[in-house]
Order: C-alpha cells, then structure tokens, then sequence
C-alpha cells in the first residue's frame, strides 16, 4: 500500500510510460519503432499529460508515422512524419509544439512532416481511373515545402537553372512573419530536410522589404 497520503500519487513506473508512448507510435505492419520514434513519441506522450501544458488536448489527437534525423549545416533536425488524417491537428499547434520538442531534443530542429501518397502513371493498372493532382509527384513535393517551413508561409517561387543544367528552388517566406529573427537560423535546415526527402535542392530566404 502507498504511504504518500492523500494528496501525493506515485508516478507511473518507466515501463507503463513507454507502453503509453508507444500507443503514439503508428508504423506499417506492425514494424518496430526505432529508438528515435520512441524518443519523439515519449516526449509527445510527456507534453499530452503535462498539466501545465496549453496543447495537451491537441496533442492526444497526434501520433507519428516514422522519424529520422537529418544532417545540416552546424545542426542536426528530427524530422517527424506524421499519418495525413492527423496533419489538421498538427497545423493547429505546429509553432508551439515544434518549440515544446526543441526543448526536449535540444540543440535539435523540429519539422513536422505530413505522410503523403504519391501515385505514379502507372495507377490505372492499381485500378484508379483518374490520377487526383494532390497524387502527383509535383503536387506532393509542392506540399513537403509548405510542411518543412511550417507554420512560416510560402509568399513566392521561383526556379533558377544553374550554369551546370540543375535546378535550384528559390522560396520567399513571409516577411511580416513574427518569428523572423528565430527562423531566419533555421533555413539551412529547411534546405537539407527539403534536400533529403525530394533530392532536389531549394534555398529559403526572407524576401527584402
């Protein structure tokens, strides 16, 4: 029996935390989550029971698909993949909630990541009649863009080729964002994750006012 008294009550041991968290953990086929899924699920699961936490509610609704990291300039990014039906959910809270994880992976940038279904020309064979745009390999690279800068808006692109033939992407962020001084540190990020997931390069700037 517990001898703490009325008011105090014993925390849950490790072990229940972990199988809690793990309830924030939705990978395909049942395949194991890596340390760092576990890590990033753990430190949802602790922000959803913090009571001192404003996002909490929003937060129950979250779970994660898979997570890596991501090499950058000077810092490294976790990057969290989440399943689309809980992207809504995200984008309601993505500011807050990327800085809440920062401060559990410290010295790490956060981006959140919708998981998306990208068709290919082959999809009659698959037995879809009409591609949907959203499908499309332009429309989902498209979106992995608005996802990485997140919650920071896109205002403007445009595609410069380079002397060699390659492409480069040129992304305008929004100037009257608020947190500018803060995000202007992250833009490398934004560069490597943007580079890893779609192998095509893009350079993020502030446009000058």
């Amino acid at each position: 029996s517990s001898h703490l008294g009325p008011f105090l009550s014993p925390c849950p041991p490790p072990a229940a935390t972990m199988i809690n968290a793990r309830k924030k953990i939705l990978k395909e086929k049942g395949a194991a989550p890596t340390a760092l899924e576990e890590e990033v699920a753990k430190a949802l699961f602790d922000i959803e029971v913090a009571p001192s936490s404003d996002i909490k509610a929003d937060v129950r609704d979250i779970c994660i698909s898979s997570a890596q990291e991501v090499e950058a300039k000077n810092r490294s990014a976790v990057v969290i993949h989440v399943p689309f039906r809980v992207w809504k959910s995200v984008r309601k809270v993505q500011g807050r909630l990327i800085r809440e994880l920062e401060k559990k992976f410290s010295k790490k940038q956060v981006v959140f990541v919708a998981s998306r279904t990208m068709l290919d020309k082959n999809h009659r064979a698959k037995g879809i009649k009409v591609r949907p745009r959203t499908r499309t390999l332009t429309s989902v690279h498209e979106a992995i863009l608005e996802d990485v800068v997140g919650p920071t808006e896109i205002v403007g692109k445009r595609t410069r080729i380079c002397v060699d033939g390659s492409k480069l992407l040129k992304v305008m962020l929004d100037p009257k964002e608020k947190d500018k001084d803060s995000v202007e540190g992250r833009l490398a990020v934004y560069s490597a994750v943007y580079k890893k997931l779609t192998n095509k390069e893009a350079q993020f700037t502030f446009p000058t006012v």
